[in-house]
């Protein structure tokens, strides 16, 4: 048995004597090069979650207020992340797929109707809002938390938000995150474009977005 083997303690030993050995393989040679593996790994990542999300949602593992919330938010995070990586080596998201060995078809099917299942298809203008609100409540919220506060940083989007929240017909007139949205363009509006939002005003904003979209993914759990 294990003929021919001539290892041991002693080529164990020997190759403790041996630093090269011990040296840490690096994928990247480049910071360059760790960014590209870095946003490989991100949209892998989201296509991955995305097919997860497909099958607990066909499990009646996720409620379809829970479902709706979070593809949409997925489908926004997985085209950022594909324009990251997408080129000659990954000029398709089929392409990305297949090199990385990813048995994802829910998530393909999902990525190629640019829509939750639960909102109905209407030659993609809903589905188009609605992205572009999740997205605008994320990059709101996120310039907040990252302390990004300046009058004219913060303005642009939430008067785009209320903008893309009209278009979008299934969301009534007196719907809270319009109310809420519309308050805070006034007070922004008030506002000179170097001014920042105080301490208490981000904390407020934040309250109110959130409270928004939680209020906007409930109209489209009824949609």
């Amino acid at each position: 048995m294990f003929a021919g083997y001539q290892g041991g303690p002693a080529a164990a030993s020997s190759d403790l004597n041996r630093p090269e050995l011990m040296e840490e393989v690096k994928l990247y040679r480049s910071a360059r090069e760790r960014e590209n593996y870095d946003n490989i790994a991100d949209l892998y990542a989201v296509v991955n979650t995305l097919q997860c999300l497909e099958k607990a949602y066909i499990k009646d593992s996720v409620t379809p207020k829970e479902y709706t919330a979070a593809c949409s938010k997925l489908l926004v995070q997985y085209k950022a992340a594909f324009k990251q990586v997408q080129g000659e080596e990954f000029p398709s998201i089929e392409a990305f797929v297949k090199k990385c060995r990813l048995d994802c078809p829910a998530a393909l099917e999902r990525i190629k109707e640019d829509r939750p299942i639960t909102i109905k298809d209407d030659k993609g203008n809903t589905s188009k809002c609605i992205a572009d609100i999740v997205s605008l409540f994320i990059t709101i919220m996120d310039k907040l938390r990252l302390e990004i506060r300046a009058m004219d940083e913060i303005h642009p989007d939430m008067r785009e938000l209320m903008e893309t929240m009209n278009r979008l017909s299934l969301l009534p007139a007196d719907f809270e995150g319009k109310v809420k949205v519309r308050q805070w363009l006034d007070t922004l509006g008030s506002m000179q474009a170097s001014d920042e939002l105080t301490d208490v005003q981000v904390r407020q904003m934040l309250f109110d977005l959130e409270s928004a979209y939680g209020s906007f993914n409930g109209v489209l759990h009824n949609a």
